[in-house]
């Protein structure tokens, strides 16, 4: 069974073990075991060394990287779900995206005198180009909320389609 991390500031919700439990049951639907961050056990009062290694442990157990986009606390996508998006595109693993929006980054900026990115993509070029040219694709839907549920199912889907469906044939 292929292991997805399931990367995004989902952790940071009021419910995020059960929003980690839905996500990790979509991905059983379609073949994949999903790593959800939260679901390690790192004692009472782990620091953020702690963590960071934790995290890191299981980018390097997935096949596959699946990260929440959709903007965090500003315009654009959550600094340590991208973070990990690099390392496992560095890695050489799939990634696959999905945000809560389907407006341009552009649209979401405010200039502030500087010049912004107008390439048509929903987040910095460097987020959404390193998943397409790792071959991956980012599924973005207006949706209401953080776990973007509706653009995690169709990024589940489409990385099955890649993965599963190329095999079928």
């Amino acid at each position: 069974m292929k292991k997805i991390y399931l990367a995004g500031p989902d952790v940071f919700l009021p419910d995020a073990l059960v929003v980690g439990k839905q996500k990790q049951e979509i991905c059983r639907q379609f073949g994949f075991e999903g790593l959800f961050p939260l679901d390690q056990h790192l004692g009472d009062d782990p620091g953020g060394v702690d963590i960071f290694r934790a995290d890191m442990a299981l980018m390097r157990e997935a096949d596959i990287g699946l990260f929440n986009l959709s903007p965090f606390r500003g315009p654009s996508a959550d600094p340590g779900t991208v973070f990990e998006l690099g390392m496992m595109m560095a890695m050489g693993k799939r990634v696959f995206g999905y945000r809560n929006t389907d407006s341009f980054y552009h649209q979401r900026v405010r200039e502030d005198g500087y010049m912004v990115e107008r390439f048509g993509l929903g987040d910095n070029l460097m987020i959404d180009c390193a998943i397409t040219e790792a071959g991956g694709t980012i599924s973005a839907r207006a949706e209401e909320g953080l776990a973007a549920m509706v653009g995690f199912q169709a990024a589940v889907e489409e990385a099955w389609r890649q993965i599963f469906g190329a095999m079928a044939t």
